[in-house]
């Protein structure tokens, strides 16, 4: 173990300290929608906050761990309980307005309409003879 190493361990230096998780998300988009989706197995409806602007979502929340473990029983904990949160900046205009937001399967999926200026709209070329 090389001197760096040895400073990381340290007994002031909790190898579990606390501190907010930050959501991964996919963001992509159909004619109609910009659609966000995150992994959030094991968080409840209502430990969710999710607050939409035209410019940016912001995505708050906990993931409760249902028993106490103590610090010191742990082996590995790679899985992350507690608080985290997401802002992500909206790539084109979307209507906040009718943003719905539903939970299935550990999948949070949020559906933002694009604004009518930047749906996509397909013309016909007309010919010239």
């Amino acid at each position: 173990m090389d001197k760096s190493q040895k400073e990381l361990i340290t007994p002031e230096k909790d190898w579990m300290e606390e501190y907010e998780g930050q959501l991964a998300v996919d963001v992509f988009q159909n004619n109609d929608n910009v659609v966000l989706k995150a992994p959030i197995a094991g968080v409840r409806p209502e430990d969710l906050e999710i607050s939409i602007t035209d410019e940016v979502i912001n995505i708050k929340g906990e993931r409760k761990e249902s028993s106490e473990i103590q610090k010191d029983n742990y082996f590995c904990q790679e899985c992350y309980w507690g608080s985290f949160s997401r802002s992500y900046l909206m790539p084109i205009a979307v209507d906040a307005e009718k943003a719905e937001a539903s939970l299935k399967n550990g999948i949070l999926t949020i559906r933002i309409p694009k604004q009518e200026k930047t749906k996509t709209r397909l013309i016909k070329v007309k010919s010239e003879a």
